[in-house]
C-alpha cells in the first residue's frame, strides 16, 4: 500500500477556479431552462385562451341560431349564455343555457373575457392577455390570425 504525502493530498482536490467554472455553467444552464419553461408556459396560456374563445364562439353561434341574434350588451352580454335575457327577446331560449355548468370561463390568466355587441349582428370577444390591460398582448376575435 502506497502512502500519500501531505502535498499530494492537497493537490488531488478541485481548485477554486474549477469550482467557479462549474457553478457558472450550472447557473447558465439553469437560466436557459427556466427561460424556456416560462416562455412555453405563456405560449400554452395563449393557446388555451384561444381554444376557450373558440368554445365561446360556438356557444354564441348556438345562441344566434336559437334567438336570431347574438346577445347584446343591453341583454347582459355573455350572461345571456347562462340565463335567459330578462327582456324576453329570445322566445326559444334553451333553458339549460349555452355554457357547460352555467359558468363563464376565464382566460389563461384567470381573468374574465370582454364581450361587446351593440346590435346583436356582430360581436367582439377579447382577452387582455397577461397584463390584464387593453393593448399589448390582447387576443381578440377581430385579429386576422384568430
Amino acid at each position: 500500500m502506497k502512502h500519500k504525502t501531505y502535498r499530494s493530498l492537497l493537490q488531488s482536490g478541485f481548485t477554486l477556479i474549477e469550482i467557479m467554472i462549474v457553478i457558472t455553467l450550472l447557473g447558465l444552464i439553469g437560466t436557459w431552462a427556466i427561460t424556456n419553461y416560462v416562455g412555453k408556459l405563456e405560449e400554452g396560456k395563449k393557446k388555451g385562451t384561444k381554444i376557450v374563445m373558440q368554445q365561446l364562439r360556438t356557444a354564441l353561434d348556438d345562441y344566434m341560431r336559437t334567438c336570431g341574434s347574438y346577445p347584446t350588451d343591453a341583454q347582459g352580454g355573455m350572461d345571456a349564455l347562462i340565463a335567459k335575457p330578462i327582456d324576453g327577446s329570445c322566445k326559444d331560449y334553451d333553458n339549460s343555457g349555452y355554457l357547460k355548468d352555467k359558468k363563464k370561463p376565464k382566460d389563461g390568466w384567470s381573468k374574465d373575457f370582454i364581450y361587446f355587441s351593440e346590435d346583436g349582428r356582430k360581436y367582439i370577444l377579447k382577452s387582455f392577455g397577461p397584463d390584464g390591460k387593453e393593448g399589448g398582448d390582447d387576443i381578440s376575435t377581430e385579429d386576422p390570425d384568430f
